[in-house]
């Protein structure tokens, strides 16, 4: 299959659209694996919260998970942590950089590929100083803005400051609750990054999506499509011993219809 390079500098080749999983444990790194995912968001609470920074012990885990799903030759898949230490907006006190920078160092440490943020000014704009700060902290690994973006007024503007800031990827719906709504908006935000940004930045959709989404969202040029793919397992031994407690696993049969998807779409 002929594909682009990221700025697209073969406009008659197909595009190849990779596959990402947010995963909360090692056993979802191994599902990653087993089904072809290029990559893992690795995060904690995903469910209660849209995902919070995983422990480092985790971020150890997961990152020997994926060097022992990989085949020989292979290369294994790409852990990249989550680094939002509490629930709630975008907007960060320097306490919360402080807090964040030190949890992308210690994710970079840990071994991950790269790492996920996002920081917005009161006035619901990209706060460029704090993402410069966190992408300083990451080392030259990966950085990718998480859906932050989705809040702010004017997304195109959104890509030039994050590209300008050293980020090579975003994830968003397209500002709608469900990226399969936020179409149009995605296929704009693809066309800016690549056009006029030489595809220094990578436009990931994410947000809701199910297998049957992705071939539209393939379709609108993003580079990449996030899903979690995931189920929540019972309890009976939660809090209570109700049988109401339960935990979210990575669900191997969505992910793998998610790739069979993306596959069908290339």
């Amino acid at each position: 299959m002929t594909t682009t390079d990221p700025a697209g500098s073969a406009p008659h080749a197909r595009r190849e659209t990779a596959l990402e999983l947010a995963v909360q444990d090692a056993e979802g790194v191994r599902v990653a694996a087993s089904v072809g995912a290029r990559r893992v968001e690795l995060c904690v609470a995903l469910g209660a919260t849209g995902g919070l920074t995983p422990s480092t012990g985790l971020v150890e885990a997961a990152v020997a998970a994926a060097r022992a799903a990989a085949g020989p030759g292979e290369t294994p898949v790409e852990v990249h942590v989550l680094v939002r230490h509490r629930p709630g907006g975008f907007v960060l006190s320097a306490d919360d950089l402080d807090v964040q920078v030190r949890d992308v160092r210690a994710a970079v440490a840990a071994g991950a590929h790269g790492v996920v943020v996002g920081a917005l000014t009161p006035d619901g704009v990209v706060d460029a100083a704090a993402v410069r700060a966190l992408v300083d902290a990451a080392d030259g690994r990966e950085v990718t803005f998480h859906r932050a973006v989705d809040v702010v007024a004017d997304p195109l503007a959104a890509l030039d400051v994050l590209a300008g800031a050293g980020v090579g990827r975003v994830l968003t719906s397209g500002g709608a609750p469900r990226s399969i709504d936020g179409v149009e908006r995605l296929r704009a935000m693809a066309t800016h990054a690549r056009e006029v940004l030489g595809g220094r930045v990578q436009v990931m959709a994410g947000g809701g999506v199910r297998p049957q989404d992705v071939g539209a969202l393939v379709a609108a040029g993003v580079d990449a499509v996030h899903l979690s793919a995931k189920r929540v397992v019972a309890d009976d031994a939660g809090p209570g011993g109700g049988g109401d407690a339960g935990y979210e696993v990575t669900d191997r049969e969505v992910a793998a219809a998610a790739r069979s998807a993306l596959d069908a779409a290339r």
